[in-house]
């Protein structure tokens, strides 16, 4: 593998709200090729299409979505709820250029009224996502992305959740998937990752139909993963450490600062 493939794969697994720090240590170890941030613009596209990351418009306060579902080529991307499309620099996160856009075609009520629909239901159970709906492969389907974010740096932690989901009004199936990402490092480096893919028919075809599915779906899931952490907390976790000390012996807690080390805990005679 060669150097420039290993910090791309260093850029693609960046966790979530840390790729300037990913690419900060990537400069502390290369001084000797200083030009290699330069040839990683594949790997940022890869990045931020695949995560979903979000960016606020120049003038706007509400984010929107890069992904490989709205994009127009060359580095611009669209989005139907502001009617726009923009510049993204990938290795900045930036975006600029802004341009109205009209978005047309055979799906255009569709995406609008599923858009309608997903609007609220976002707002009732994010508290820091973006979201969009797409038409995607020549107009046949349509494509909706839901990202959260939540980032705590000052309590070392970080979490995104990715929701992708494709409808086929031609045969009324709805094919998603659900990927949490959340990255904890303090004074250690753990890291939870899950996808969990979805299926489902659509009689209806209308957009608040499609949204109910999604939000029965990912209500179950998110009751899996509460699930999941009980029992990581109760069972893995809790067998990591002793439920007593060496001595078989609760400690009085009401006697602590009487303790002398080694006499009272340890049971023998301490060294004077």
């Amino acid at each position: 593998m060669s150097e420039l493939d290993t910090v791309s794969a260093f850029v693609e697994g960046a966790p979530p709200g840390e790729l300037a720090d990913v690419v900060a240590d990537i400069k502390a170890l290369t001084l000797s090729s200083p030009d290699i941030i330069s040839s990683l613009a594949p790997a940022f596209e890869k990045y931020n299409e695949e995560q979903f990351v979000t960016v606020k418009l120049p003038g706007s306060s509400q984010p929107v979505i890069i992904s490989s579902h709205n994009s127009l080529g060359n580095g611009r991307y669209f989005d139907v709820e502001s009617s726009s499309s923009f510049s993204f620099d990938h290795a900045t996160q930036k975006a600029s250029a802004v341009q109205s856009y009209v978005l047309e075609g055979s799906q255009a009520d569709l995406v609008k009224s599923t858009l309608k629909s997903l609007k609220p239901y976002v707002q009732e159970h994010f508290a820091n996502a973006a979201y969009g709906v797409y038409p995607i492969e020549s107009d046949s389907k349509i494509a909706v992305v839901i990202v959260g974010n939540k980032y705590s740096p000052n309590n070392f932690w970080n979490g995104r959740w990715r929701s992708l989901y494709i409808f086929d009004p031609s045969s009324g199936t709805l094919e998603g998937s659900v990927k949490v990402d959340v990255h904890y490092y303090e004074d250690g480096n753990v890291r939870l990752l899950t996808n969990r893919p979805s299926s489902a028919s659509i009689p209806s075809g209308t957009g608040a139909g499609i949204i109910k599915e999604i939000s029965v779906s990912e209500k179950k899931y998110q009751e899996e993963l509460n699930r999941g952490f009980v029992s990581l907390s109760e069972g893995a976790f809790k067998a990591l450490r002793r439920q007593l000390p060496v001595t078989r012996q609760k400690i009085e807690w009401d006697r602590v600062t009487s303790y002398r080390l080694g006499q009272d805990i340890g049971g023998g005679s301490s060294r004077r």
